[in-house]
């Protein structure tokens, strides 16, 4: 494994966050929902954990709105770490990769906040699934499209 493979697999993970994230915003404003809580309750969970005093009032509050998306964006770039050890530094067909990518990231995601007690996904109803399934397809997706991109035309067949 090179390291431009993993800096490759790095990047592809925060394209592939960013368009998760532009997919969320879009839904809330075309539905005109309110924003998730979930990323500053991780945030409380994980400073709670770790004894860190995040302060209070705005000060709290404004940490947990930068905090927040920083453990999105880590996510989403681990999960893309992890996608190029799998993939050997070699392109890989585009469903296959969109639905790893998409899958191994929502594992990872709603994972945590199970396991943290912020949320249960077996109580979700089913808008609360494509609200949480179609952004990460698109994280899949244009994860994968930009791995597939980063590689050399001479990896296309190593």
């Amino acid at each position: 494994m090179r390291r431009v493979d993993l800096a490759d697999g790095a990047i592809a993970g925060a394209v592939g966050s960013t368009a998760l994230n532009v997919v969320s915003y879009l839904d809330v404003a075309l539905r005109a929902r309110p924003e998730s809580s979930v990323p500053g309750e991780t945030v409380d969970r994980l400073a709670g954990i770790a004894h860190v005093n995040l302060g209070s009032g705005a000060r709290a509050a404004n940490r947990r709105s930068g905090l927040g998306p920083l453990i999105g964006y880590g996510l989403g770039i681990a999960a893309g770490v992890a996608f190029a050890l799998y993939a050997g530094g070699r392109r890989q067909p585009l469903p296959v990769a969109t639905g790893l990518l998409g899958a191994g990231v929502m594992t990872m995601t709603d994972g945590s906040i199970t396991a943290l007690g912020i949320s249960d996904p077996r109580t979700w109803r089913r808008s609360d699934w494509i609200s949480d399934i179609i952004p990460h397809l698109a994280y899949g997706l244009t994860a994968a499209a930009t791995w597939n991109r980063l590689r050399r035309p001479s990896d296309r067949g190593r």
